[in-house]
């Protein structure tokens, strides 16, 4: 039997309907930072570009792209783990596995830190395009587990992208939440054939690749975006707490034009009363104690 289209796995529901939800440390809402590390191979087509190629046509190899993204690596995340350890945030780190290998310098830095490791695919590319999904997560799943002492309990796929049997796939690894479906600022359980999964508030516009790569921004959007997100939620979650996730990548946020927004972000979102800040399994495991999974 075919799995069912996302669409058809969750009931809606309207947030004003909803029952208050105790935030932790007596706060009003919850935020959450990801950072995104990546292996781009450079004997296939780069996952995204910043430069396209003369005449217009695609060439490979693609080394002024696969630079953008190599240099996030080497120099961008350091500028991220230190804006982040100055201020005591702990983040989320959505992880290729093979990343584990191919920048073990990366890896051990955040462990070292204590950052939560979720798994994003095993190299960056759509899952649709993934040959044995449930042999790429088992080998994701593995790699951070080799590399950390832990599987990790989240996943965040690489560009978002989901089939519609992949959420089957991650629940029998025993993924315990998500970060694919953005579709509320609560989190929203999702059936699947293994049971239920958790759905974590990410970002598609609190995102530096829309902001800055799709949609052509100077880097203060994405404080002045980020503002304007907390605001709003801080407002709501007056009757209703809300979740807020900042997603940014090393060779984008972490480039020295950009890095200061960045930081003036984090210390508005630090300033604000009432913010608690978690990493995605700190949210998923504060929902779950509240609104157990259905039956």
């Amino acid at each position: 039997m075919a799995a069912p289209l996302p669409s058809a796995r969750v009931a809606y529901s309207a947030i004003v309907d909803r029952p208050p939800l105790a935030v932790p440390d007596g706060g009003r809402m919850l935020v959450w930072v990801i950072v995104n590390v990546e292996h781009w191979g450079m004997e296939r087509p780069m996952p995204r570009t910043v430069l396209s190629p003369p005449m217009g046509q695609p060439l490979q190899p693609d080394l002024p792209n696969w630079a953008w993204h190599e240099y996030g690596m080497r120099v961008g995340f350091w500028r991220l783990r230190d804006a982040l350890a100055a201020r005591g945030i702990v983040p989320t780190l959505a992880i290729n596995g093979i990343v584990c290998r191919s920048y073990p310098r990366v890896a051990r830095a955040a462990l070292d830190l204590g950052w939560e490791f979720m798994g994003h695919g095993f190299v960056q590319g759509p899952m649709h395009a993934v040959a044995d999904q449930p042999q790429a997560i088992a080998e994701t799943i593995a790699a951070i587990r080799e590399f950390t002492g832990r599987a990790p309990v989240g996943w965040e796929s690489p560009g978002l992208t989901e089939t519609a049997e992949t959420i089957d796939h991650l629940a029998a690894a025993g993924i315990e939440y998500v970060a694919d479906w953005v579709m509320d600022d609560q989190p929203v359980w999702i059936p699947t054939a293994h049971g239920p999964v958790l759905s974590v508030p990410y970002s598609v516009e609190i995102n530096d690749i829309p902001m800055m790569v799709l949609q052509s921004h100077d880097g203060a959007e994405l404080f002045e975006r980020g503002v304007a997100q907390l605001e709003r939620l801080w407002e709501e979650s007056a009757t209703v707490p809300r979740v807020m996730a900042i997603s940014v990548h090393p060779y984008i946020t972490g480039v020295p034009h950009r890095i200061a927004q960045f930081e003036r972000l984090l210390d508005y979102v630090r300033s604000k009363p009432g913010v608690v800040l978690r990493t995605g399994a700190g949210i998923a495991d504060w929902y779950r104690a509240q609104v157990p999974p259905p039956r």
